[in-house]
């Protein structure tokens, strides 16, 4: 039986296969993909995320929404979406929860759903207020960081939906990971570090600066930076090799042109407590090397250096005039 044209592009229900001549037979055939209870998919349809959420999506609520990481991965940024499928119903909505779907029942304005990429979603500001709300702030700020670096929202919007809205439920986790959130960093792994040593008591250093050397060539840009004690901190991923010598050179420039720089890896971040103390160790011997330097400054510019030196009389041995018999004398 040929494939009707209706069923080329999206998943769809046994009772719409009916109407269109297919039989439950017919759907059993290799012809057809089980996507969920009661929904197929035609084989010829490349399996994958925009294909289940397609499926999904048939079955959401008039009124439902993709929210959450969902919404986050359809708007583009690069989280998983499907682990668990999240939406959004209003409070007021009687609805089943499905098998690997998320169901989370919230007041949904009209103005906080949009249509993306075919999808009804929560808008860019509405997702991200979202992320940055849940329990975990390190999570949430590296949900609020991939959005700001993105440009799905800024952190205008971010304060503006803040400061209007006190009281709302969230409100407090999401003001704290606003506080943190950075729109420079670029990668989930850097906040991470960040976080660690904000978390530690220890200064916020500054996210993605430029370095140069002493004639004012670029040398490298630092995930992470103290300006006070030009302390690069930087976390290394998995660099294939033939990043490796490239890295080391860049490394090296740094040095010689007087920045210290430590590099930290995932494992470290599973280590509790280990970047902090390196850290704070290295800035700390770095602000007492900083601080003798300066006292030797102080005293070499408040002692002159004068070339001309006394001259030193030196006293001259007395001469006796009464030399021995025999002793030959001087003229």
């Amino acid at each position: 039986m040929p494939i009707p044209g209706e069923f080329k592009a999206d998943p769809f229900t046994v009772a719409e296969a009916r109407g269109a001549g297919l039989t439950w037979e017919s759907l059993q055939t290799r012809a057809w993909r089980r996507m969920s209870r009661g929904q197929y998919a035609w084989t010829g349809l490349r399996h994958d995320v925009e294909l289940i959420l397609r499926a999904v999506g048939k079955r959401l609520p008039e009124r439902g929404a993709f929210s959450g990481r969902t919404a986050a991965w359809i708007h583009g940024l690069d989280v998983l979406p499907c682990e668990p499928i999240e939406v959004t119903v209003p409070r007021e909505l009687a609805v089943r929860s499905r098998s690997g779907v998320r169901l989370r029942r919230a007041s949904l304005p009209d103005r906080d759903v949009t249509i993306h990429r075919g999808f009804r979603v929560t808008t860019p500001l509405r997702t991200a207020c979202d992320l940055g709300s849940c329990a975990d702030t390190v999570e949430a700020t590296v949900a609020l960081d991939m959005a700001l670096h993105a440009g799905m929202v800024d952190m205008r919007a971010l304060n503006r939906h803040v400061d209007s809205s006190a009281g709302a439920k969230g409100i407090k986790r999401l003001r704290r990971a606003v506080s943190l959130a950075e729109p420079r960093s670029e990668s989930a792994m850097e906040t991470r570090l960040r976080l660690e040593l904000i978390k530690a008591h220890l200064p916020a250093p500054e996210a993605q600066i430029d370095l140069h050397d002493r004639t004012g060539k670029f040398l490298a840009r630092a995930d992470l930076y103290y300006r006070d004690v030009r302390l690069v901190v930087e976390f290394d991923g998995q660099n294939h090799k033939e990043r490796l010598v490239p890295d080391l050179r860049r490394q090296n420039a740094l040095v010689n042109a007087g920045y210290l720089v430590l590099r930290f890896t995932a494992g470290d971040l599973r280590t509790r407590g280990t970047i902090a103390l390196q850290v704070r160790q290295t800035r700390a011997w770095l602000l007492r090397k900083a601080a003798q330097s300066r006292l030797s400054e102080h005293f070499e510019a408040q002692t002159p250096v004068s070339r001309d030196y006394p001259k030193i009389s030196r006293p001259k041995p007395p001469v006796s005039r009464d030399y021995p018999r025999g002793f030959p004398v001087a003229p």
